[in-house]
């Protein structure tokens, strides 16, 4: 089976912003994203969940599928969002099946 290079962008950002976010990705030509729930964990301000908040509040993982020639693109995107609010973006080498989508 053949498998085909690309990167995958991982985006932890605030609730509120995760429309912006994918709005800037769209707008940057990203074709496809994953929008998944964080219930927790810790960084540099200790730990942290989800549970007790009301709303809109708590974080959400963005994750992109894309073509390595496209990430200078989406991670300037992503950045001009992130830049200026709580948020990690990752990135990692990884193989996909149908190129052609992504």
């Amino acid at each position: 089976m053949q498998m085909h290079p690309a990167k995958r962008v991982e985006i932890v950002i605030e609730n509120p912003l995760v429309g912006r976010l994918t709005n800037a990705l769209t707008e940057a030509g990203v074709t496809g994203y994953t929008v998944v729930p964080v219930h927790g964990g810790a960084g540099r301000s200790g730990r942290w969940t989800r549970e007790g908040q009301i709303g809109q509040a708590g974080m959400a993982m963005v994750i992109c599928l894309i073509k390595p020639e496209r990430l200078d693109t989406l991670l300037e995107a992503a950045f001009a969002v992130v830049e200026r609010h709580i948020g990690v973006v990752s990135v990692t080498d990884t193989l996909v099946l149908r190129a052609e989508r992504f």
